[in-house]
Order: structure tokens, then C-alpha cells, then sequence
């Protein structure tokens, strides 16, 4: 998928140390400080972040086959459903925020989901998840609107979401709102 406009130089700057991270096969220590050092200290993430009234946005900043790399906008009061990351790795940095993470354990029957641990990061700190720590919720808390970094090693298109009420997987396809600062087609 050819990605539409240039990136700012901070942005492309992160994409790069990300991608030689990636492919040097560097602790995950490593991407998480990159991500971390990126969120504290740069603005520009701005240019690229659409949000929406109806939902949570997943705006994507780079494609390749090592990593995706996406910025997510949060209105106050939103979140993603319970959701796995298909084995992939998964590091999110705090741009703007507070933003809340809730873990669950995979269910062992079908039934309602427990809630697990429930932590709150602030800007410039990162969280990571994968499928053998838990499913996870994001959420926008404190009334604030909210943005988020979220690198997956290596890029999937569709992932499980799960209903907290009754525990039912739902296969849901992974879409973008926009790639690299263009809107895309509601319908795409």
C-alpha cells in the first residue's frame, strides 16, 4: 500500500529508528524509549490526527512489512472494545492524554469478561501488550480528549474483539481514517 503524503521530519526521523530497532532485533526496552522520547518531545504528530464525534480514529502514519505504525485519537469518553493483537507485539506511547489501559484475561469459558489490572499513562509513558499478557481495553478517562502512539510488530488487518457482557468473539477488520495526514473514503 503506497502511503499518500511525506511525514514530518521528527516522524520520519521515528520511523526510521524504529525500523533499524525493529530489524536489529533490539530489546523491546529499546522502541518503547524511542516511542517514549518521540511523545514527550514533539508536537508535530498534530498535523496527521483526525478525530471523530462517533468513535475513536486510527490514523496511519507508516506501513511496511516489519511494523504499522498509527496514531489514535481519543474523544473524552471513548474507547476500543476488548481486543487481541493476533500475536503481534504491541507498544502504545501517550501523546496527549490521560489514556487508560484495562487488561482481561482470556476468557476460559463464555460468560462476562473479568476486568484485570487497570493502569492510567500520562504523556510520554508507554504501554505493552501482546496476546500471552492479556486482551486489552483503551480508553480516553477524565473527561479529556486524548491521543496515542501504537506501533504493532508486525502489521495485521483484522483482529478479535470480545464483548465484555457476554464473552462473544466478533472477527472485526481494521480499518484506517487516514494514511499519512489524507482522509480516506468512508466506505474504504
Amino acid at each position: 500500500m503506497p502511503l499518500m503524503s511525506d511525514l514530518s521530519p521528527h516522524l520520519t526521523a521515528l520511523t526510521g529508528d524504529l525500523l533499524a530497532a525493529i530489524r536489529a532485533e533490539d530489546t523491546g526496552r529499546r522502541i518503547a524509549s524511542l516511542l517514549g522520547e518521540y511523545a514527550k518531545a514533539h508536537d508535530d504528530w498534530r498535523d496527521y490526527a483526525f478525530a471523530e464525534d462517533e468513535g475513536y480514529t486510527r490514523n496511519l502514519l507508516e506501513l511496511n512489512d516489519e511494523y504499522e505504525l498509527l496514531l489514535l485519537c481519543w474523544g473524552s469518553g471513548q474507547r476500543s472494545p476488548v481486543h487481541n493483537h493476533e500475536g503481534q507485539d504491541c507498544w502504545m506511547a501517550v501523546l496527549d492524554g490521560p489514556i487508560e489501559e484495562v487488561h482481561f484475561p482470556f476468557p476460559k469459558a463464555p460468560g462476562p469478561l473479568d476486568a484485570g489490572p487497570v493502569r492510567t499513562f500520562a504523556r510520554g509513558e508507554v504501554a505493552f501488550i501482546k496476546d500471552e499478557i492479556a486482551l486489552h481495553q483503551v480508553r480516553a478517562v477524565d473527561g479529556r480528549a486524548a491521543a496515542s502512539l501504537h506501533l504493532y510488530a508486525k502489521p495485521y488487518g483484522q483482529c478479535n474483539c470480545y464483548c465484555e457482557v457476554t464473552g462473544k468473539v466478533t472477527r472485526t477488520p481494521l480499518t484506517y481514517h487516514s494514511v499519512r495526514g489524507v482522509l480516506q473514503a468512508a466506505d474504504a
